[in-house]
């Protein structure tokens, strides 16, 4: 029995090497984080912060084509036969993110200020979530409400947490299920109410657990982000789970479930859930798919064929928190 055992454990370490392959950027050969593996199907995966994806004929048999894809670089298409054990992207530069952030440093450089906050809406009510994919990425959208030059300094992701003892859920004090799941961020311009340019400077992630309670504080003062005159778009996308050191783990992200016309294939849902809630006016929540050639954002509402219980309920936002620092004059 040991023998087989050892067996088995030889040939998935085998199969686990020849399947890594590494995303690099073509001049510096330095590992890229956190790339987008899509399979053009809508389905995809995500590669780990040193850049390194599992991708085998045995485990996604019926993918021909992989389109990769990270911040501030060219997006390649590559067929499934003509893959190698590392994978080479361009820098694509982007004049406009430049210029931002210079005269961001610039305006707010040594002027005092004062902090202004937005809460995050909290909900630990398991029928009023979200159960986020690493397909879906969803942006809220914060206006500007007023003319003074402020910097966005925090943000604050609320998440549902679930008790151990589906019984008593509703009681506060009790033993929550456990989870380490890796988000990512990104903050857009509007444009003509929908995201638009990005304006990160670089990959923004963060592990969140049971320990940080009902919402997790983002501290992102140091991309130096002014608020537009015509607001600002927040997003957040679960990229899976970790293990105890923060790694992503490198688990299939969909199930697959026979039909009777043939294979479905269902995105897997992470913990922990999203709180949606209906104290927000308006219509300030936006969804896409992430391995969607040409995704294109839209209006969380039932107009574009959302078909949800949140929305029967009225819950069409996801109530993100957001702390300003508002400059004096």
């Amino acid at each position: 029995m040991l023998k087989i055992l050892n067996l088995i454990i030889c040939f998935l370490f085998i199969l686990k090497s020849e399947a890594q392959i590494s995303i690099k950027d073509s001049v510096s050969r330095l590992p890229i984080s956190y790339a987008s593996i899509s399979f053009g199907n809508g389905n995809g995966i995500v590669a780990d912060d040193n850049g390194i994806f599992i991708f085998t004929e045995r485990i996604y048999p019926d993918i021909d084509s992989l389109f990769i894809s990270a911040l501030g670089y060219k997006e390649i298409a590559i067929s499934s036969k003509k893959l190698s054990s590392q994978l080479f992207l361009k820098q694509q530069v982007s004049e406009l993110d430049e210029v931002f952030i210079r005269v961001t440093l610039d305006k707010a450089k040594n002027k005092k200020y004062k902090t202004e906050s937005l809460k995050p809406y909290l909900d630990d009510d398991y029928y009023r979530c979200w159960l986020p994919t690493i397909e879906s990425e969803i942006a809220v959208f914060f206006p500007n409400e007023d003319d003074k030059l402020k910097r966005i300094s925090k943000v604050k992701f609320p998440f549902a947490l679930e008790s151990k003892d589906w019984k008593n859920r509703k009681r506060s004090n009790k033993e929550k299920k456990s989870f380490s799941t890796l988000f990512k961020v990104n903050i857009y311009l509007n444009n003509n109410g929908k995201p638009g340019k990005n304006l990160n400077t670089k990959t923004i992630v963060f592990k969140a657990t049971e320990k940080n309670g009902d919402y997790f504080e983002l501290d992102i003062v140091r991309q130096n982000i002014l608020m537009p005159d015509n607001g600002i778009f927040i997003s957040l996308q679960v990229l899976g789970y970790t293990d105890k050191n923060g790694k992503l783990l490198p688990n299939k992200k969909y199930k697959e479930i026979k039909g009777r016309n043939g294979i479905i294939k269902i995105p897997t849902n992470f913990r922990p859930l999203l709180p949606f809630t209906d104290k927000i006016e308006g219509q300030r929540t936006f969804v896409k798919r992430v391995f969607i050639n040409g995704n294109n954002w839209q209006t969380f509402n039932q107009d574009n064929g959302f078909k949800s219980s949140l929305l029967k309920k009225g819950l069409n936002n996801y109530g993100i928190g957001v702390d300003f620092q508002v400059f004096k004059d």
